[in-house]
C-alpha cells in the first residue's frame, strides 16, 4: 500500500518556491529518500505551502521519514508547523 507523508510550512514565499523548483529540477532526491513522487502546493495570498511525498512500502516511509526529519531548517521551504502519515486510499492520474 502506498503512504504519504503530508507535512505543512508557513512563511513560504514565491522566492522560495522557485528556489526549491530550480533546485529540485536539476537533481534526484537523495538516496536515503526512496520516495516514489513528491507533490509541492503553495497557496502565495497566505505564504503557506503543503508537501506530500508518497512512498512504496512502510520500510521506504520510515527511511524517508527519518531522512526528512533530520533534514536542516534551511534545507524547507518554511517553518514546518505540522507532519502526518496517511494511507493512499484512491489515486487517479489522467
Amino acid at each position: 500500500m502506498t503512504l504519504a507523508r503530508v507535512v505543512t510550512f508557513e512563511g513560504v514565499n514565491k522566492e522560495r518556491i522557485e528556489q526549491l523548483r530550480r533546485e529540485m529540477q536539476d537533481g534526484q532526491p537523495p538516496e536515503e529518500i526512496p520516495a516514489q513522487e513528491m507533490i509541492l502546493l503553495h497557496d502565495p495570498e497566505g505564504d503557506r505551502s503543503l508537501v506530500v511525498v508518497l512512498f512504496e512500502t512502510e520500510d521506504d516511509y520510515r527511511r524517508g521519514d527519518a531522512a526528512l526529519s533530520a533534514m536542516p531548517a534551511g534545507d524547507t521551504p518554511g517553518r514546518r508547523t505540522s507532519v502526518a502519515k496517511y494511507e493512499v486510499a484512491v489515486r487517479v492520474k489522467r
